[in-house]
């Protein structure tokens, strides 16, 4: 599935019933600033899905962020290869989505 944009991301945020988030930034940098979903450190996240303990569906479009869409994009992969095929990543992370809303 195609990553997304800043710009579409922050029209998404309005309509959360669409979509689920998963933020897989450390949990210190998620309390300095989040938009909410469920926060799963990169490094945990194997071990949840291998235990099923995500809270997703197949059906789910899921959208990973990260600071800078680096972690995301690893991420994506990862739900990808398990079985998860609407998994979208924040291109330029939250860092962009940032400049984009401070304006």
């Amino acid at each position: 599935m195609q990553d997304i944009e800043a710009e579409e991301f922050a029209a998404l945020l309005n309509k959360p019933a669409t979509i689920k988030l998963l933020d897989v930034r450390e949990e210190l940098e998620y309390h300095t600033f989040n938009v909410g979903g469920l926060n799963v450190p990169l490094g945990k996240l194997p071990v949840l899905i291998n235990e099923e303990e995500l809270d997703f569906s197949a059906e789910d479009t899921i959208i990973v962020i990260c600071q800078r869409g680096l972690r995301s994009k690893t991420a994506k992969q990862i739900l990808t290869a398990a079985g998860y095929p609407n998994v979208r990543n924040l291109n330029g992370g939250l860092l962009k989505f940032q400049r984009l809303t401070s304006k």
